[in-house]
């Protein structure tokens, strides 16, 4: 597993669709990442926190959110919280998911109208919903600074689909 102590400093670019890592490790090397074709991609900026979770500013059906990016989690998840508050309807799955500091839970599906990430809008998007209170910590699910909540994870599956590139020099997410 390669963290964000190796990702920042090499200023690695990870391209989500074909699953691919460049770092620069020769730090006196001049230019950037070379191989990566960014015309017709949307630049959205991250936010890192002082943990290194990546977040990015987006909205569900039309209310401001945040979005933690988790290429590791195969799918794009909201917190249950939050999709009760927002009114969206669920449906029961046969499906469960379990990851670091959550437990094992049943996954429900909610069809979202509008999921906007920066400005690339996914419309009728099927998105997971699961309690996420284990894994985004510190108020983020409902901030009390009068800021967006964090609504969920924008999972591997939407990185692919949508051409995500990950530039951890410029702390920028690229998506079509």
């Amino acid at each position: 597993m390669i963290g964000a102590d190796i990702l920042f400093p090499t200023r690695a670019v990870l391209d989500c669709e074909r699953q691919l890592l460049i770092l620069k490790t020769n730090p006196e090397v001049f230019g950037s990442v070379p191989g990566f074709d960014r015309r017709g991609l949307r630049a959205v900026p991250i936010q890192v926190s002082d943990d290194y979770n990546l977040y990015v500013n987006g909205s569900v059906n039309g209310k401001p959110a945040k979005l933690m990016v988790d290429t590791g989690s195969f799918a794009t998840l909201l917190h249950r919280s939050f999709v009760r508050r927002m009114r969206i309807a669920t449906r029961e799955t046969q499906y469960s998911s379990s990851a670091v500091n959550l437990k094992e839970r049943g996954v429900r599906v909610a069809l979202i109208r509008k999921l906007s990430v920066g400005s690339v809008d996914i419309f009728g998007k099927e998105v997971g919903v699961i309690d996420l209170e284990g894994l985004i910590h510190d108020g983020l699910l409902e901030p009390r600074d009068g800021g967006a909540p964090v609504a969920g994870l924008l999972g591997g599956e939407t990185l692919r689909r949508h051409h995500g590139i990950i530039d951890f020099g410029t702390r920028t997410l690229y998506l079509r």
